[in-house]
């Protein structure tokens, strides 16, 4: 259960509001007038409780749950216990999620300017900013209203940040436009140089890294990620892309609008992914690659060539799904053939 002292929760509201406020319809004979105290999962839920079944892996504990209404799919209506007071929805994880911001809303940071930042007298910092002890904002620097910039996170001279953004303990941002109600996690890295350099055997020659790092709206970049600026066209993060922690991307990457991008990935200069790709844990694409739109990476693979819109692939080097099942099966009747 949630720690008060760590996450403040809101006050009850009745089944009728939840299932207003999370895009859901009341099961048959729900009590519309329940109220609603808490979220919780389905093993440890009370009748206070609200919870949800979204993976028919714990259709057990759905079948036993004490929980006082639960947010489910239609089609395992039927199953539930009596007296669970039923939310239908054709999404009950995304459903549950917009429940539980209500429940546990994102705090709202004070208006302040610490006397222990340092902040250039040219910066513009916007209405209703928030800059904590340590951070320092640099000459040119603009912070849109709304804004709350960590503990010790460094904004460089003429960086651009929007409006409800929130810029995590000990990031740094150079060379950068950011749009609006964007999120950088603890120790992210914006606008470093990329890893540009002409190589000759009398010693590597640095190439000037002489572009930007663009990032949209409604990004969140996970927590020690890095995102090189770019060589000379920008390095490109699209509106509403979502990337894990430890991820690298490198200079001129483009990518798209809704991504996902899970921990430790690496994508190299001058590859571009477009709208909604996702890429799985430790998965990598080689530099200069396309990967279509709503293309699928699986975890660990390493993308050699372009990946067609809408394709599954997986494996190193990556191929179909189908056929790297098919590898996988055909290796594995050689290996017990042989032993």
């Amino acid at each position: 259960m949630p720690d008060p002292r760590f996450f403040m929760k809101s006050s009850a509201r009745s089944l009728a509001e939840i299932a207003l406020l999370a895009g859901a319809e009341p099961g048959p004979g729900a009590d519309l007038d329940c109220r609603l105290e808490d979220v919780a999962p389905l093993d440890v839920a009370t009748a206070n409780d609200l919870s949800f079944l979204d993976n028919v892996k714990y259709k057990d504990q759905f079948l036993t749950t004490k929980a006082g209404a639960c947010f489910v799919s239609a089609s395992v209506a039927d199953l539930a216990p009596k007296g669970l007071n039923l939310l239908i929805s054709k999404h009950p994880y995304k459903s549950y999620a917009l429940a539980a911001q209500y429940f546990y809303p994102e705090p709202v940071p004070e208006s302040d300017i610490s006397p222990q930042a340092h902040v250039a007298a040219d910066a513009q910092i916007g209405e209703g900013c928030r800059i904590e002890a340590g951070a320092v904002i640099m000459s040119g620097a603009k912070i849109g209203a709304q804004s709350w910039i960590e503990a010790g996170a460094v904004i460089g001279c003429n960086v651009e940040i929007g409006t409800h953004c929130r810029i995590g303990p000990t990031s740094s941002v150079s060379h950068a436009l950011i749009g609006d109600h964007t999120r950088l996690y603890p120790g992210v890295r914006i606008g470093q140089d990329g890893f540009g350099f002409a190589i000759d055997p009398a010693g590597h020659v640095k190439v000037p890294q002489l572009g930007r790092v663009i990032i949209g709206d409604h990004v969140e970049i996970g927590a020690n990620s890095c995102i090189d600026r770019g060589a000379g066209p920008d390095t490109v993060i699209g509106h509403g892309t979502w990337i894990d922690n430890l991820v690298q991307i490198g200079h001129n990457a483009k990518i798209g609008q809704g991504c996902i991008i899970v921990a430790q990935v690496g994508i190299a200069g001058s590859t571009v992914l477009e709208d909604f790709v996702a890429m799985g844990g430790q998965s990598a694409v080689a530099g200069h690659l396309k990967i279509g739109a709503g293309a699928r990476i699986g975890a660990q693979s390493g993308v050699m060539k372009d990946i067609a819109p809408g394709q599954e692939y997986l494996g190193t080097p990556a191929v179909p799904i189908k056929q790297f099942m098919r590898q996988v099966a055909l290796l594995g009747k050689m290996v017990k053939k042989n032993t």
